[in-house]
């Protein structure tokens, strides 16, 4: 039973994160950006979604939580540096390598379904 409870809360978590991705995609199509990747897997990690904002290649980590905040607060220290290490490991293969311009983003979906995009929100010195 413990089991099956398991299976269905999975299912409805990675259904919830499908929707939230396709939100924030369109909240970034809206502003412009073209998307390069979705859930982009290297041997380093995944990237929810990998963007083109003009020249700058934008990774963005979607979350989503009851709240923006609530949100916000479960894109940990760890995952950030899983993220920049994949997004290493995609820019190795193109042109300019670890020369491409690029911003690591959270897009925050909340309860309601309401999209917040944080700019450079971590890998910045």
């Amino acid at each position: 039973m413990a089991a099956d409870a398991r299976v269905l809360r999975g299912d409805r978590n990675h259904r919830a994160g499908r929707l939230a991705e396709e939100s924030a995609l369109r909240e970034y199509e809206r502003a412009g950006h073209r998307l390069v990747a979705a859930r982009w897997r290297g041997k380093r990690g995944e990237v929810d979604l990998i963007l083109r904002d003009g020249p700058t290649l934008v990774f963005a980590e979607v979350k989503a939580g009851a709240t923006h905040a609530a949100a916000a607060e479960r894109i940990g220290p760890a995952q950030m540096r899983r993220i920049m290490g994949a997004a290493q490991e995609h820019v190795a293969g193109l042109p300019d390598g670890l020369a491409t311009e690029m911003r690591f983003d959270a897009a925050l979906v909340d309860g309601q379904g309401r999209v917040r995009i944080l700019r450079a929100a971590f890998g910045q010195d």
